[in-house]
């Protein structure tokens, strides 16, 4: 037996060195053993001075025990900082436990356990168990919620070391469920039920219920304990914002990463989808019928105060708490004990989950007598018909009542914030609905709005009820005037200057308020304000495009806009030139040129030069993919020119890339080798420009992607894909396949015209990208087909026509994220 290890309560330290295999590519044998040596040095200098033991070392990983959970802790922090600048990217786990020692060493599951969790970090990163941060004082921690771990049976919870971020953990978890900040009280029999129904094979499973009955909280219970069950994961979509019904699985989608078409992104994977409040889009039920329908692994699992009644569909109506249920859930968030007022007071409130959690708020201020006596005057207040469902009638009079304990001053906020389509920042608060910090965080208090994210929101029974009472107190129209006139602000905060690219933080603020957007853009369209939304299509056209907004329903709000009277001829021609590059990139070539004509008369007539090279910007682009590359040539030295005049290094820059772009797709048409070379240099210029100006990785991906096709165009076919491959990497992941699906397009044509062993994972994804831009509706270009077909046709010459339809039809059945995997795997695998 080892004399040295530690006994008792013992604290493990397992690390291992994250991409070894590809470290040792990059630098080589002999750096890679100087760079592991170094690193195996810090460990155990950092390990020795907290009296870590070193038990086992295999590789370049490490196996430490401790006498104390705080060394441990304290010696990961030390050997992570430093090798923050260094190449070796060290994971780290820490668990305690009270393992046996023997002869050979310690035994017992905890050993397994840290191992398990040292696991599931990335480089870099620290994570520890719930043991060892229960022993844990005066650190900077980050809960990161329950995961189950290979081997464990129980999900556990996972906490790090600091606040960095960090992609998701590297567990079996494959969820984005939420993890509720409150405990879940009974409900036993009732997620018994739910969960067999879906063990029997329910595909289609629709939770019904009033509003604030419990069907979210307990469908997100059931789907979490059934997370294990699906191998491509459990997810939720939160439809609480969503409006159209033609919205549902766009949203879907959005939150899955399937920007190229939904079922053949689900295909037959194993999934669970939990749908949430889908009553207000109930029009999408056939839709999601067919979407189970064309998947066959796929479960829906739905809430809704109504079911979708659609083929297969399996009803279970959740029932109010049981008594007994409701009383410990009153108790549990309001710190009292139990007792007859109490137990009468839910019955009152027929036992409904969110009912009992607003009476349990008030406990701050009244007790529960005091509360039953205000109730009993006030629980018809707002009753509905003689058909209407007596649970709702009886919500109803359980948010009024808890609204009428509100001060004014609270009630006109709370009205005021339901104008709002998906919740708002504190500044939209602020200005929007005239709040005050003090309300907002009393009305949080009181569970009427929620604060998550830096945002205010609203459940979606409350914004409903709160906007009635807004539109009875006459102040809809001020609201909403209010609403649309922030959001036009904001709009023109967001809109980068003509030829500047919208950076990152740009984009994300628009995805943030998407919803409020597209409400405040809707209103002005219905009551025929020309003026507001022809602003809306000038400042938000950009952000829409590279926000992974489909082109087409951004297309239908500009013609929309553009269709009305009242603009000013500036902002019509902005709109115009929106309205043009949708069209251009959605194949309506005429209607492009013609928009995008119009839009450069009203600017010569203005003398307004940053609209005019917007517009011939675009018209450069049009002239691209009808292939009149002469025509094209000179629109991009005219936007450059207008540069130089104006003194704008933006659009001086966006010119030369527009030449860059037209002189490479020259090149490869006609095989102008000088063209080529020229826009080799104008891309490489735009590189290091777009590096300088620190702009969106959008903007930097695609000045990438033009660089790629040059050395394409040059027959630099390796340098080609290399370059594409960053570009890619670059490519934020939320985006269209309009926009990741080019550079494998383009990876998988230089890999073609490479040859040899590469042809046939080249032709696998020139089909599964062209397959994705088709579903998108994004046509080839008419000049670049003879080029494509010209690769494709050698390409089968090569491969035989087996061989060539059987890489054809293998990239047509791959998912957007395996074509975008085999886009970047090595040339070898």
């Amino acid at each position: 037996m080892r004399s040295d290890l530690p006994t008792g309560t013992v604290t493990f330290l397992f690390t291992d060195v994250e991409g070894s295999t590809k470290l040792l590519h990059e630098l080589g044998s002999e750096a890679y053993a100087d760079a592991l040596a170094e690193h195996r040095s810090i460990v155990r200098e950092a390990c020795a001075a907290q009296n870590g033991v070193e038990v086992d070392t295999q590789g370049d990983a490490f196996f430490f025990a401790f006498p104390t959970a705080g060394g441990a802790v304290a010696a990961a922090q030390v050997m992570t900082e430093a090798l923050a600048g260094t190449q070796i990217h060290l994971r780290i786990g820490l668990h305690t436990g009270t393992p046996l020692v023997t002869g050979e060493g310690y035994v017992g599951d905890d050993v397994h356990f840290a191992a398990r969790v040292g696991a599931s970090a990335h480089g870099g990163q620290v994570v520890l168990s719930r043991a060892t941060r229960a022993l844990v004082d005066g650190m900077s921690l980050t809960d990161l919620g329950e995961h189950r771990l290979k081997d464990i049976d129980e999900a556990v919870p996972i906490y790090q070391l600091g606040d960095e971020t960090f992609p998701p953990l590297k567990t079996i978890s494959n969820t984005n469920l939420p993890h509720p900040a409150s405990s879940f009280v009974g409900r036993e029999r009732e997620l018994s039920e739910v969960l067999a129904a879906i063990e029997r094979g329910t595909r289609l499973l629709t939770l019904t219920g009033p509003g604030g009955s419990g069907k979210t909280r307990l469908a997100v219970e059931a789907a979490a304990t059934l997370v294990p069950s699906y191998k491509a994961g459990v997810f939720w979509v939160g439809l609480a914002s969503v409006r159209e019904p033609s919205l549902v699985t766009e949203t879907i989608a959005q939150t899955l990463g399937a920007r190229d078409g939904l079922a053949e992104h689900i295909a037959d994977r194993e999934m669970l989808l939990l749908l949430d409040n889908l009553e207000q889009v109930i029009e999408a039920a056939p839709s999601l019928s067919g979407l189970v329908r064309a998947c066959p692994n796929l479960t829906l699992f739905c809430t809704s105060r109504e079911l979708l009644r659609v083929q297969g569909e399996v009803e279970y109506s959740v029932p109010p708490l049981a008594s007994s249920e409701a009383v410990t859930l009153f108790c549990q968030r309001s710190g009292l004990e139990p007792s007859d007022d109490i137990t009468e007071l839910c019955a009152r409130l027929d036992d409904l989950p969110l009912a009992v959690e607003l009476a349990a708020a008030r406990t701050k201020a009244l007790s529960p007598a005091q509360i039953l006596d205000r109730l009993s005057d006030r629980l018809d207040l707002l009753r509905g018909g003689r058909d209407a469902e007596a649970r709702q009638q009886t919500l109803r009079a359980t948010i009024a009542w808890s609204y009428e304990l509100l001060s004014h001053e609270e009630q006109r906020v709370l009205r005021a914030l339901s104008v709002f389509a998906a919740g708002c920042t504190l500044d939209a608060a602020e200005e929007v609905a005239g709040a005050d910090l003090d309300t907002l965080q009393s009305l949080v208090e009181k569970s009427l709005i929620r604060f998550t994210d830096e945002r205010y929101w609203m459940l979606e029974t409350i914004r409903e009820y709160a906007s009635g009472e807004l539109s009875a107190a006459g102040e809809a129209a001020d609201a909403q005037k209010r609403h649309t006139e922030f959001f036009l602000d904001m709009a023109e905060e967001l809109l980068a200057p003509v030829g500047r690219p919208t950076s990152d933080e740009q984009r994300e603020r628009f995805m943030a308020d998407q919803a409020n957007f597209r409400e405040a853009h809707t209103r002005v369209l219905e009551v025929g304000d020309g003026a507001s939304a022809v602003r809306f299509v000038r400042r938000l056209g950009r952000a829409m495009n590279v926000a992974g907004m489909p082109q087409a329903d951004t297309y239908a709000r500009a013609l929309a806009s553009l269709a009305l009277p009242g603009a000013t001829v500036e902002d019509r021609g902005y709109a115009l030139v929106r309205a043009g590059s949708c069209a251009g990139v959605l194949g309506e070539l005429d209607a492009a040129r013609e928009q995008l004509a119009e839009a450069e008369g009203l600017f010569n007539e203005l003398g307004e030069q940053r609209g005019l090279a917007d517009a011939l910007a675009w018209r450069c682009d049009v002239e691209i993919k009808w292939g009149n590359f002469a025509e094209a040539v000179v629109l991009a030295e005219r936007v450059g020119s207008l540069g130089e005049a104006m003194n704008d290094a933006d659009i001086i820059s966006w010119g030369e890339g527009l030449l860059s772009g037209t002189l490479f797709w020259r090149a490869i048409v006609d095989g102008d080798r000088e063209a080529a070379e020229r826009s080799r240099v104008l891309a490489e210029a735009q590189v290091r420009y777009e590096a300088e100006l620190d702009s969106s990785s959008l903007e930097r991906a695609n000045t990438l992607l033009n660089l790629a096709w040059a050395l394409f165009a040059l027959g630099e076919y390796a340098e080609s894909t290399t370059t594409a491959q960053h570009s890619l990497r670059e490519m934020p992941q939320i985006e269209t396949g309009q926009w990741t699906m080019g550079p494998v397009l383009m990876i998988g044509l230089s890999m073609c015209a490479r040859g040899g062993e590469e042809l046939g994972r080249g032709i696998t994804l020139v089909a599964g990208a062209s397959r994705y831009l088709r579903d998108e509706g994004i046509p080839d270009e008419p000049w670049f087909r003879p080029v494509r077909e010209r690769i494709e046709t050698a390409a089968r010459v090569a491969l035989g026509d087996d061989g060539y339809e059987t890489a054809v039809q293998v990239g047509e059945a791959l998912s957007r994220d395996e074509v975008i995997k085999l886009s970047l795997s090595p040339a070898d695998s």
